[in-house]
């Protein structure tokens, strides 16, 4: 397999902070209303403890990306050098059709600029040698850069509870779900 980037988001570390979301938002300025990267916090029926595990969201930069087929102006590419799908603004025509074929909901419509735009996975960033913004900015080290090339850890899972299931497409996103909390009880004398 050639390298290919993904995040990995580990829900047993997440704090639900949005140093991530907020970090994606500085270092790009979109527009209010437009969120690249969200924290989602886990219903209970996934996670039953309130406001305790959580998962931060971007682009999956998927293997067969449905944004770049539906594209009619081939706004999208792949990078070869490390899977990262790429969407350039300037070619976008506003059309939609990408925004309204991701499963994911990674591609956001900007109402000032009148086109799509959505996570670079800050390409700029990797080319400098950098990490992705919200990768950096993360205090815990929930989201992490990881090469799935050579990515072999136990413990992580494609497709977590509530997370959309669609592995033709093969989003580049690995998690780590969070455990349950283990109780620990005194003895009362």
């Amino acid at each position: 397999m050639k390298k290919q980037y993904a995040f990995l988001v580990d829900a047993e570390r997440c704090i639900g902070c949005f140093s991530c979301a907020m970090a994606c938002k500085n270092q790009y300025h979109q527009e209010p209303g437009v969120v690249w990267r969200q924290v989602h916090p886990l219903d209970e029926q996934i996670y039953p403890h309130r406001e305790r595990a959580f998962l931060s969201l971007a682009c999956n930069h998927c293997e067969h990306p449905t944004c770049l087929e539906v594209c009619p102006v081939q706004a999208y590419y792949k990078r070869e050098e490390d899977g990262v799908v790429v969407h350039e603004q300037d070619k976008c025509i506003g059309c939609g059709n990408c925004i309204r074929s991701c499963p994911f909901g990674a591609p956001k419509y900007n109402p000032v600029e009148k086109r799509a735009e959505k996570c670079s996975f800050c390409w700029q960033r990797l080319d400098a040698g950098l990490r992705p913004a919200c990768v950096q900015s993360c205090p815990v080290e929930a989201l992490q850069l990881v090469d799935l090339a050579a990515f072999d850890e136990t413990g992580t899972v494609r497709f977590p509870p509530g997370f959309p299931r669609f592995p033709k497409l093969n989003p580049s996103v690995r998690f780590r779900t969070p455990r349950q909390p283990h109780v620990v009880r005194r003895n009362e004398r």
